[in-house]
């Protein structure tokens, strides 16, 4: 079982920056893919950003691509979501998802998919002004 909070998110002016965190609990942090999605007002739940156990590969959706970047510390049992250039449309709830190590092939080729994560946060909101 890991649990999962998220922290960070607040109102922006379009242009500026936040950075998210997700504590995990539970001491097997270090063995589970971890991803972030986040979910606009009438809008789906979308992928926004994965990142493999070890660290050593990560994946973005292209709307954000070059702005954010996902990043974890498992000694401190966090991975972290850094968003510069904000725009208006990146408004919205943002969560972070854990799901068990999975071979590599498999991931590369799911990451982006809801159903792979088993385990979400309750979300933290974000808002940019334009």
């Amino acid at each position: 079982q890991v649990q999962l909070v998220e922290a960070g998110g607040g109102l922006v002016q379009a242009g500026g920056s936040l950075r998210l965190s997700c504590a995990a609990s539970g001491r097997t942090f270090s063995s589970y893919d971890m991803g972030w999605f986040r979910q606009a007002p009438g809008g789906e739940r979308e992928f926004v950003a994965a990142l493999r156990w070890s660290g050593d590969y990560t994946y973005y959706a292209d709307s954000v691509k070059g702005r954010f970047t996902i990043s974890r510390d498992n000694a401190k049992n966090t991975v972290y979501l850094q968003m510069n250039g904000l725009k208006p449309g990146d408004t919205a709830v943002y969560y972070c998802a854990a799901a068990p190590a999975m071979g590599s092939k498999y991931y590369s080729n799911n990451y982006s998919s809801r159903e792979v994560y088993d385990y979400w946060g309750q979300g933290t909101q974000v808002t940019v002004s334009s």
